[in-house]
Order: structure tokens, then sequence, then C-alpha cells
């Protein structure tokens, strides 16, 4: 969105997208989330286009089922792609 930083967005899609939630709920005192949060870990400007970034983003592998495309897909790409904080 117009106004915030590249990375305070790269960051809340690394959230969002692994395990970040907008609500408090009660599990977020059972595990520590720093094993099982992305990171976002870099950041670029998209040549050629004013305020638009590539937010590179990376997830620890205990995030998803082993062997299954449909898991990796639907959890990255189906967060990212329905969070409506981005244009």
């Amino acid at each position: 969105q117009p106004g915030v930083p590249p990375e305070e967005a790269g960051a809340a899609v690394a959230a969002e997208s692994s395990t970040g939630t907008w609500t408090t709920v009660w599990t977020d005192g059972l595990t520590s989330l720093d094993r099982y949060k992305g990171r976002c870990y870099h950041i670029e400007p998209v040549p050629g286009e004013e305020s638009q970034f590539i937010a590179y983003v990376a997830y620890p592998l205990d995030l998803f089922e082993e062997g299954s495309v449909t898991n990796m897909f639907t959890s990255i790409v189906g967060n990212v792609f329905g969070f409506k904080a981005l244009r």
C-alpha cells in the first residue's frame, strides 16, 4: 500500500504466510514461533516500476508436508494472494 515501507510489507508477508495472524488466539503461547516463522531476507525494487518491490521470503521446511506440492502451494500462494494489505 502507498506509504508502507517495503521492509514492513516484506515482514508482514513473511509473517502472514507462515505463523502470523491478525487475531490473537489461545495457541500463541504453546510453541516458540521463532522456529516456524517465515523471514523476509532481501528486498529489491522492480526495475522501471516506481514504488514496487520484490520481497524474497524463506520458510522453514517444518511448515510443509514432505512431498506435497499442493500443501506448499496453497500455504504460500493462497495466503499471499489473499493478503488484502498488499496491492
